[in-house]
């Protein structure tokens, strides 16, 4: 049972790893209805030594792509070679390598980060295996205390005849609150803790013997949830959507009673806004935003709980345990989706990283001209402030200039992010438009594979003249008059600038600045109205440009 095809290794950190159950709610319909044994997945289990690179993994086998499988599948890659498949009818092999949250530094070698030498002197104390074992076993004291102090300071669980989530709890001294919400833009704010929530809902009798389930959008940190005082579900972490089958016999017609624990680690807890909050069949739902109940379980007598020390992260050693045992493979080319580590560390150095990290590849596998596609950082967190400095744009900024090196491309997706989740659910067009590039750079099809790409500018008075590369069939403003560009006149103040296409180029302009010194485009963490695309509807990359360097 072995096929002759194509190798493509799947890289990078969460957003690559995110298998494709997590996306079900979106596409599943589509998934369901596709089955192809001759696509298939290896995934390499997570391994780290930071002593020398690994001759073999520790376990894996390779997965063809059914109804049973697919679950586990990265998501990216499952529509990045379903693509490709229904294209060339070649059988595609998934070598699915990464780790959520992992740094760029992580995947690349010892040799490989010579370069930088402040990361090699960082994982020095990582070559001993008792200081490491020391280290996470410290740290799981130290969780598991913290979380033994919570449970036994959460009032709402200590006394079993009053417990918070039973339906004949007295809580007529509830606060009232409107979820969803962020906590900290609420008056009952704390730094970590337990809070407690209570709602009536009543269900139709036409709900009752249906199969049901509620949906909570997504919760910060973790939660427990309960109907009529039973059990539904829980989630250990904030990211996954939590989606709860509620069994039969829990929900009865009329007044039901829901009550959720949260529990906030630090700083930030509470519901995320802009998810689905409701109770639902196939044909009926009921609405569960609006006013909550809510009472705090623990008070102000525990203080935040620091992150988990996760050693996966520290640079080599994710490479070592597996990157390096794949060094026999002859892949056809890699596809990378990360960035979002290096953005809250250094990422004015995640050029040279990315760089290093292409080069370290193509070293491994012995191939100097090994196609290496990767996706540049979506649109996230708040829209607006144009005028605060944005880690995303600036890695986002690294990874275009990153085209520089050859046999590279990448995948633009400013616009098919979401601003209240790291890891958002469109992963089919970051495939296809992964497997697009992919269809031109290492297949060779002469095909428009890419969105506007800043080349030069050129100032005319007081008006900036921008010319692109990849424009297609056109330059086109989506959906109404061109948006998102700013402009300054010193390099530090930048204002909203006027702009439109004209023969194929953008021209930007403001009349308040005589001379213009820089011109960014889409140069947030979620630019709201950017909207530069060619005519085959790919989005332009963001970009920043120095006219005093032109």
């Amino acid at each position: 049972n072995i096929l002759m095809g194509d190798l493509w290794i799947c890289g990078g950190q969460s957003n690559m790893e995110l298998p494709v159950s997590r996306v079900m709610e979106r596409y599943r319909d589509e998934i369901n209805s596709y089955v192809n044994p001759l696509i298939r997945m290896f995934k390499v289990p997570m391994a780290y030594d930071f002593e020398a690179p690994q001759e073999e993994l520790i376990k894996g086998y390779w997965q063809p792509l059914t109804k049973r499988n697919v679950q586990d599948f990265t998501a990216t890659g499952y529509f990045f070679a379903k693509k490709l498949f229904e294209k060339y009818q070649v059988p595609i092999g998934l070598i699915h390598t990464a780790v959520g949250g992992t740094p760029a530094e992580a995947w690349i070698s010892e040799e490989g980060l010579k370069a930088m030498p402040e990361y090699i002197e960082q994982i020095a104390k990582y070559k001993n295996k008792d200081y490491i074992r020391q280290v996470l076993d410290k740290d799981e004291e130290r969780i598991n205390q913290w979380l033994q102090r919570l449970d036994n300071l959460d009032r709402g669980m200590r006394s079993k005849e009053s417990r918070w989530f039973e339906v004949d709890y007295e809580d007529k001294d509830w606060a009232t609150i409107q979820l969803p919400t962020i906590w900290k833009n609420e008056e009952m704010y704390l730094d970590a803790g337990v809070v407690w929530f209570r709602k009536k809902v009543n269900i139709p009798a036409s709900m009752i013997k249906k199969q049901a389930r509620i949906l909570l959008g997504t919760i910060i940190d973790s939660d427990t949830v309960y109907i009529n005082g039973q059990k539904i579900g829980e989630t250990g972490y904030q990211y996954p959507p939590r989606i709860y089958d509620i069994p039969q016999g829990i929900l009865k017609e009329g007044e039901n009673i829901l009550a959720i624990r949260v529990v906030c680690w630090r700083g930030e807890g509470g519901f995320t806004p802009d998810k689905p909050y409701q109770i639902e069949t196939a044909d009926e739902s009921v609405d569960l935003k609006g006013k909550w109940l809510y009472k705090v379980g623990t008070g102000t007598a525990i203080e935040a709980l620091a992150p988990q020390i996760f050693i996966q992260f520290e640079p080599i050693g994710v490479h070592n345990g597996m990157i390096a045992p794949l060094k026999n493979l002859v892949p056809k080319g890699v596809i990378w989706y990360q960035g979002e580590s290096n953005a809250s560390r250094l990422p004015k150095k995640y050029k040279q990283l990315f760089e290093l990290l292409i080069k370290d590849w193509r070293r491994v596998w012995q191939n100097e001209k090994l196609p290496f596609i990767y996706v540049q950082l979506p649109n996230f967190k708040n829209i607006g402030c144009e005028y605060c400095y944005s880690t995303w744009a600036e890695i986002r900024d690294a990874q275009l200039k990153t085209l520089e090196v050859a046999h590279t491309g990448m995948a633009v997706t400013i616009d098919i992010g979401e601003w209240n989740d790291l890891h958002p659910l469109n992963k089919k067009d970051v495939g296809e438009r992964l497997a697009l590039i992919a269809r031109s750079l290492v297949y060779n099809e002469h095909i428009v594979y890419s969105g506007p790409l800043f080349k030069e500018a050129r100032v005319l008075a007081d008006q900036v003249i921008l010319t692109f590369e990849h424009i297609g069939s056109g330059l086109l403003a989506k959906g109404g008059k061109l948006e998102g560009f700013t402009i300054s006149p010193d390099g530090k103040r930048f204002i909203p600038a006027r702009s439109s296409i004209k023969d194929n180029e953008v021209i930007v302009w403001h009349e308040c600045i005589k001379q213009p010194v820089e011109v960014r485009y889409a140069w947030e963490d979620n630019p709201e109205n950017a909207n530069l695309y060619n005519k085959e509807n790919l989005p332009a990359s963001p970009f920043k440009v120095n006219l005093l360097e032109v």
